[in-house]
Formats: structure tokens, C-alpha cells, sequence
């Protein structure tokens, strides 16, 4: 009776065991990340990496209880990391692209928007991108910032250089080997800023912009995936995430997003009017 008492209930243990969903509750997660892209991911006069991005990983890692290791690789290494299975996901100032998701990028919510812009030397005389023909200005390599340059340059007849990384394009800049470079505007307006850069942004350059986001690029990482969109939604409800684009941008850039993300959604509730206009 005893034998036949623990075949059952070890019968029913294996059932309940194959009926529950298997979670990678002790997996310990790799994310990659740039290394200098400030004010979203950089390194402080300590040492420390910091930045927007780090801190928006670290919130919602302990809102959703996962482990987690940030590798800072920079931009296309984290790229081929991820691709290659050697890191689970990416957040590096990332924009949300179509071209990018038909390449096989899978976005988390946009959790920043921001515009890419033109900056040339303190002293330079360039006004507009009519200023440009036969001249080459720097991006960086795979970046939105790239791609706004490469919509322009035939209108505009100037040539383009690549750069791996944001500092080695400003010195470029600064050092006369071109004469303007497109990025990201947060992105070089602290730069400016924080290093003394003799550099400014030229007036009237940005574009519309696109949300940044959090990537993987497998399946395998979706639980990921879905925790960083409940994260987010949970720290932006509960002042976390003013916080921390507060202690980096200050209060009116956090006050700014909000704003960006409530025309967004009338954008998106004027889209779905529309549609229910049309199919009547």
C-alpha cells in the first residue's frame, strides 16, 4: 500500500511538474552596452560606469528581481555580442528603426526620445547643410546619427567618414579633419558641456527624432524582453524614472519626455480614429 501511495504521489509530482512554466528565475542576464555615450552610458571621475541607460537597467532589474551583468563593449561589439549569443540583450541609446527591426532587432517600449542634430567648431562659419558642398563631415559608424548624414549628403554634396566611437569623431572635428559631425543631440550637447568642447550644435539641424530602446535579438531573450517593458511601465509610474533623467538632463528634460510621450499616445489614439473613420 505504501509502495503503491508514493508511485502516486510521485506520479503526480512529475505531472505538476511538467504542467508549470519553467522561469529563468536564477539566471543571471548579459547586457551590453556602450562605453561612451554620455550622458547614457560613460565612465565618472571615479571610475565608476554611470549614466541613464546604467540607471534604468538597475531600476528596473531590482523592480522585476532579475540578476544581471552590464559588459561595456561599445556599440557594434555589443551588437555582434548579442548576435552571437554571447550577451542576452543591449541598451545603448539604441533608436527604435524599422530598418533595424527587419535586420532582426527585437525593441523593448521606448523609454527616451531624442533628435539627431549638426555640430561644427566654435568658430565655424557653417549655418545650414548648404553649407557642406564639397566638404566631409564624421558620424559614427551604424548610428541614427549616420543615417540622418547619409539622407542629406546627395542634396548637400558633401563626403562622409566613419568613426568607431563619439570622442574620436569630436577630435576630428576640433582637429579640422571634418568639418561638422552628426549625432545625437543629448548626446553632444553634454558632451559639449561637461568637457569644454569648443564645438556647438548648429541651430535648426534636428530632425524629428526616434525613440531609444532596450534590444535582444533572440528569442531565448524574451523573458528578458518582457520584463524590461513591466519595469519601465512600473518605475515611470512610480517617479523613478523622472529621477533618473532628472539627475542627468535636469527636471525640464524629465518634464519634456512626459510631454513627448502624452503626444505620442494622442498621435497613436488620432492613428487609430482614423482607421475606425476609414473602415466605416
Amino acid at each position: 500500500m505504501k509502495k503503491k501511495l508514493i508511485a502516486v504521489l510521485l506520479t503526480g509530482a512529475m505531472v505538476c511538474s511538467a504542467a508549470m512554466p519553467v522561469f529563468a528565475a536564477d539566471k543571471k542576464w548579459t547586457i551590453a552596452t556602450d562605453t561612451v555615450f554620455k550622458p547614457f552610458e560613460y565612465t565618472d571621475e571615479n571610475g565608476d560606469f554611470v549614466g541613464i541607460d546604467v540607471d534604468i537597467v538597475a531600476a528596473i532589474a531590482e523592480d522585476q528581481g532579475f540578476e544581471y551583468e552590464l559588459k561595456s563593449l561599445g556599440w557594434d561589439a555589443s551588437i555582434a555580442a548579442c548576435q552571437a549569443g554571447q550577451a542576452d540583450g543591449m541598451i545603448a541609446g539604441a533608436s527604435i528603426t524599422d530598418e533595424r527591426k527587419e535586420s532582426g532587432w527585437m525593441f523593448s517600449e521606448g523609454y527616451y526620445n531624442a533628435t539627431q542634430s549638426m555640430t561644427v567648431k566654435g568658430d565655424s562659419d557653417i549655418t545650414g547643410f548648404a553649407d557642406l558642398d564639397g566638404k566631409t563631415v564624421g558620424v559614427k559608424t551604424g548610428t541614427q546619427g549616420a543615417t540622418y548624414a547619409e539622407s542629406l549628403q546627395e542634396e548637400n554634396g558633401f563626403e562622409i567618414t566613419y568613426f568607431e566611437d563619439s570622442p574620436t569623431m569630436y577630435q576630428a572635428v576640433l582637429g579640422g579633419q571634418v568639418v561638422a559631425c552628426f549625432e545625437d543631440t543629448p548626446i553632444m550637447a553634454s558632451s559639449i558641456k561637461d568637457g569644454g568642447l569648443d564645438l556647438k550644435i548648429v541651430e535648426g539641424t534636428e530632425n524629428e527624432g526616434s525613440p531609444y530602446g532596450f534590444a535582444v535579438f533572440t528569442e531565448d531573450s524574451q523573458e528578458l524582453l518582457d520584463m524590461f517593458n513591466e519595469g519601465l511601465k512600473n518605475i515611470k509610474e512610480n517617479g523613478k524614472y523622472d529621477e533618473i533623467i532628472a539627475t542627468y538632463l535636469g527636471d525640464a528634460a524629465a518634464d519634456s519626455t512626459e510631454e513627448t510621450e502624452e503626444t505620442e499616445e494622442e498621435t497613436d489614439a488620432e492613428a487609430a480614429e482614423d482607421t475606425e473613420a476609414e473602415a466605416e
